[in-house]
């Protein structure tokens, strides 16, 4: 079992505070002054870590969608043109790391290809997070585990078989699982929370969780069900034009969020009963027979 995986300065695992990952992915549209604003909620909300998505578009786009007509804020364009647009680079992502550093939260990014990889330790990335749609790419994930970083592995639109091979190509030593759904957004009867359990129980490592829901009761019940990690995508705007808003927590939920996290961690207390100091004025009022 291993008990907890290092971040930066902190520990994710049992035993200490939750882990929460602000994911900007591309709901910055292409603009570093808006990751900039994602960064300051995240900070704000108490966020421990804020993520990005880091694509080669050559590599990463599907051949069928590459020249497929996309309607933007900057006209129609082909899909692997978009994608281009809102690729951050070198000069964007070290304007990020300088920020995130002058702010205090870690930073770190979903490489969707090999070259990416390349590129996130190029820029000493502290840790790596496994997109629920490259669990199956294991190049790429063996790629990753030889950069000896931390990894977060995402589990959506995966069978248990997959995982378990992915789980065998990363090694656990230095893994992090996060139980999620990939559809957006994700309505209630699809959330499966009790694989929480089940990957625990399954892999012995610290299991967190991805939500793509629209609310805050799901993620607030991952954390009451023992998830030691909780990520959001976090949107200025829910009504912003891109494909991830809509099932993104605008700011104020976000902070709403990360404050209940907290509250619950509070609240679920060691499992050892115990009279309470708040409880011995009720109990000389109102017991009647000693027990």
């Amino acid at each position: 079992m291993t008990d907890a995986v290092k971040i930066g300065e902190d520990y994710v695992g049992d035993g200490h505070p939750v882990y929460v990952i602000a994911e900007i992915g591309l709901n910055h549209n292409g603009s570093v002054e808006n990751a900039k604003k994602l960064i300051d909620v995240a900070v704000e909300a108490g966020a421990q870590a804020v993520k990005f998505q880091k694509r080669t578009p050559d590599i990463a786009t599907p051949e069928h969608m590459k020249a497929t007509p996309r309607e933007t804020p900057w006209g129609t364009m082909t899909y692997l043109e978009y994608r281009y647009k809102v690729e951050f680079e070198q000069a964007e992502y070290s304007e990020i790391d300088a920020y995130c550093k002058e702010k205090g939260v870690v930073w770190f990014a979903s490489p969707w290809d090999e070259p990416s990889v390349d590129f996130l330790e190029s820029m000493d990335a502290v840790a790596y997070k496994i997109a629920s749609a490259s669990v199956t790419d294991l190049g790429m994930l063996r790629k990753i585990k030889a950069t000896g970083k931390p990894v977060i592995l995402s589990t959506g639109m995966s069978t248990i078989e997959q995982i378990d091979t992915a789980v065998e190509t990363l090694g656990k030593e230095n893994l992090i699982i996060l139980h999620a759904t990939s559809t957006y957004p994700l309505p209630p009867e699809e959330a499966n929370l009790n694989m929480i359990t089940t990957l625990k129980e399954r892999y012995g490592v610290p299991v967190g969780y991805s939500g793509h829901e629209p609310g805050l009761q799901i993620s607030i019940a991952a954390v009451a069900l023992g998830a030691v990690a909780v990520e959001r995508h976090i949107t200025l705007d829910r009504t912003m034009w891109g494909s991830d808003h809509a099932a993104s927590l605008e700011p104020k939920g976000f902070i709403s969020l990360c404050r209940d996290i907290r509250i619950i961690e509070q609240a679920m207390g060691d499992g050892v009963k115990k009279v309470f100091p708040g409880e011995l004025a009720p109990l000389s009022k109102l017991r009647r027979v000693d027990g």
